[in-house]
């Protein structure tokens, strides 16, 4: 069979879409044995091998026809925290999805995703206009000149039903510290991260530029996210495009807070919490401490660590898109997490990412286990604690 892509127009593309440090790859596997992928059955299992993926990088993709094999890395970053070449693996799946995207073979699944972005400014197909209805009831102050902190929160937690109580929970946490803090509002569009990591580039652009022209204009300085994959992608990716904040996730401010006596929390939770740490907090953003800190004033006798956990946390499968995945029940990372904090004897498994949030009460009711084990944002429980 004629392969369907050629190898070095393809590979110049690649690389001009991110791949830089493809040629690197010595393909000596560690990614592979390191890949979450390896831990679950199913054909994805078998067919996803981010060794050869690389590889097939470097060959401009010659061979190279199942497209959805290539949509199965969740970027936990995994493999590339630990590549002794420093290959920078994410990148160059993101580059290899590019010249997928770009040709216009998204797969089915995420066409909706990608043209809802497009169209709202949100990969939720949420109108523009109900992007601040999480706020009813709320007193939320809008950001202006005098405003010290940009609460920017994520559109998982914009229109997702569930995840908006976690918007809800930080605001109340900010509000009880004293914090200098508001909103845009209808103006802000996604951060754009998982965007571009599905490798729609020119919509990754698109919607940076976007914000960093309506923050600017407001005069933001500084930036409160909700969310670890904006705050990822806010500190490493849109100040090369002219978007230069402070920004710190709410967990590392609140911990801030509490130990400058400004904010006082309870202890009173009374069951036993673990907690799963996010890939694009830990992995990614080096934050471990705040969230555990912050765990142990509300639930000082009972929190238990997961096996895997801190630079080793398992992936929950939500990062690089996945969270709008259909994975057979039997496959999911997250699964593994349930059952890992149940063997610890955990009644409550919190996180502090939406989109962990959202893929671990998926897999905690996929097994039959939400009597057992209650899965919860860790601003839920701070704010539970005021």
């Amino acid at each position: 069979m004629e392969p369907k892509y050629v190898s070095a127009e393809m590979r110049d593309y690649i690389v001009s879409m991110g791949a830089e440090t493809v040629n690197w790859c010595m393909q000596c596997g560690l990614c592979t044995n390191l890949c979450p992928w390896r831990l679950v059955p199913g054909e994805t299992s078998e067919k996803f091998n981010i060794r050869h993926m690389q590889r097939l990088g470097q060959m401009g993709m010659e061979g190279f026809e199942d497209e959805t094999v290539l949509f199965a890395c969740s970027t936990c970053g995994m493999c590339q925290s630990n590549c002794p070449r420093g290959v920078k693996i994410i990148d160059n799946v993101r580059g290899m999805r590019a010249s997928i995207v770009g040709a216009g073979m998204a797969p089915a699944n995420l066409r909706p995703i990608l043209g809802s972005a497009h169209a709202n400014g949100n990969p939720w197909s949420g109108p523009r206009e109900k992007r601040t209805a999480w706020q009813e009831g709320l007193d939320v102050p809008t950001f202006g000149p005098d405003t010290e902190y940009f609460l920017f929160v994520c559109c998982h937690s914009c229109y997702d039903p569930r995840s908006t109580k976690v918007a809800r929970s930080i605001v109340k946490l900010l509000q009880a510290a004293g914090v200098s803090f508001g909103v845009i509002g209808q103006e802000e569009s996604c951060c754009g991260e998982s965007m571009r990591k599905l490798g729609d580039e020119e919509l990754f652009q698109k919607l940076a530029q976007s914000n960093i022209e309506l923050f600017n204009s407001k005069g933001v300085k500084k930036i409160i996210t909700t969310s670890p994959h904006c705050l990822w992608t806010f500190t490493q990716e849109y100040p090369e495009l002219g978007g230069e904040w402070e920004v710190i996730h709410y967990t590392e401010l609140l911990n801030q807070l509490v130990e400058e006596g400004k904010l006082s929390l309870k202890a009173g939770q009374g069951k036993k919490v673990a907690f799963h740490d996010p890939c694009y907090l830990g992995r990614h953003s080096g934050v471990y401490d705040p969230p555990r800190a912050l765990l142990e004033k509300v639930v000082p006798d009972g929190t238990v660590e997961l096996t895997r956990n801190r630079e080793s946390s398992l992936c929950c499968a939500g990062g690089g898109g996945r969270i709008w995945a259909e994975v057979p029940m039997g496959e999911r990372f997250g699964e593994l997490r349930v059952t890992d904090a149940l063997d610890q004897g955990a009644q409550v498994l919190a996180t502090a990412c939406p989109y962990c949030m959202n893929m671990l009460i998926d897999a905690c009711n996929s097994l039959g286990k939400e009597d057992d084990l209650e899965v919860v944002e860790l601003s839920e429980i701070l704010a539970d604690s005021l």
